[in-house]
């Protein structure tokens, strides 16, 4: 069969150029190829020109999703509910939904029964991540500050409560949280963990 020579690609995510070298076809060929694939289950389309094997993806774990996740919109990062999870600081878990911050658009893509969320945020609030392991991602502070400022602008629904507050830093919270709008401020001034002693 074919598109075992597809398994040749030393790579977890590949494109056209990719499939015409491994299957010897020309780029038109390998653009109806994939389609071909993905529609016979053989293949996962991330998004256009991205693609990865049906077995591949079957076995990811959450990390490389997360690695995708930064692909399907870049740029973005993980944050929300899906970066507290990581961290351990919610009691609230997710498993096939990931959350992203982005600053192009607001979108949700599915994948294979995967959710890919993307909350656009402006670019003055594009910051507070890092790069762990393969994906970018927010630290647990700016996580939960723009879950907050969305939650502010009645743009989320924030579980406060599941929030483990003897994980965070309270003081580069409050430092973070000077850069974030009015109501956001206001928002986490009534949050009793954040009061100034």
């Amino acid at each position: 069969m074919k598109i075992l020579e597809l398994n040749k690609i030393n790579k977890l995510y590949f494109g056209y150029e990719e499939i015409s070298r491994a299957l010897s076809i020309t780029l038109p060929s390998a653009r109806v190829s994939a389609n071909r694939y993905v529609n016979q289950g053989l293949l996962v389309k991330l998004k256009r020109n991205i693609y990865i094997l049906k077995e591949k993806w079957n076995v990811l774990e959450r990390e490389d999703k997360f690695a995708l996740a930064n692909l399907v919109q870049v740029p973005s990062y993980i944050s929300l509910m899906t970066a507290l999870d990581y961290y351990e600081i919610t009691t609230q878990m997710q498993r096939e939904f990931i959350e992203s911050v982005a600053v192009k658009r607001t979108i949700q893509k599915e994948v294979d029964s995967t959710v890919f969320n993307f909350t656009k945020i402006g670019a003055d609030l594009y910051s507070g991540f890092k790069k762990d392991k393969d994906f970018f991602i927010a630290t647990p502070e700016k996580a939960f500050l723009d879950a907050l400022y969305l939650t502010s602008l009645g743009r989320y629904n924030f579980d406060i409560d599941s929030i483990d507050f003897g994980k965070i830093n309270r003081n580069e919270i409050r430092k973070l949280g000077k850069r974030f709008p009015a109501k956001t401020q206001k928002l986490l001034n009534k949050n009793g963990h954040f009061r100034k002693t």
